[in-house]
């Protein structure tokens, strides 16, 4: 790609709304992650008995077992939430921008 074309890239307002929208939802999603990652290790600190109750009287699962599988699906669903919005409303807007730049 040449400079020119980088630089017509650079001074476009595609590229600020995309470079935007991308950083936006990055720090989002990341700091969802970190605030699930927190409150599951502040419950271990802190919670041991609640995480250590068994879900049924007499049963070996354990209320800690099931938020440890929520910790994972979570984040295994918000990869997916920006899969998603990387494969359409950023692609799109990438598409858009290089078709500009020609």
């Amino acid at each position: 790609m040449s400079d020119s074309r980088l630089d017509r890239i650079r001074r476009d307002p595609l590229f600020a709304q995309l470079c935007q929208s991308r950083s936006r939802l990055a720090w989002t999603l990341s700091v969802i992650v970190l605030a699930i990652y927190l409150a599951f290790i502040l419950l271990v600190a802190f919670g041991g008995d609640f995480m250590a109750a068994p879900l049924v009287a007499g049963g070996v699962t354990t209320v800690g077992i099931v938020i440890g599988i929520g910790v994972i699906l979570s984040a295994i669903v918000l990869t997916a939430i920006y899969v998603w919005k990387a494969n359409t409303t950023f692609d799109d807007l990438t598409r858009r921008l290089l078709e500009g730049s020609k």
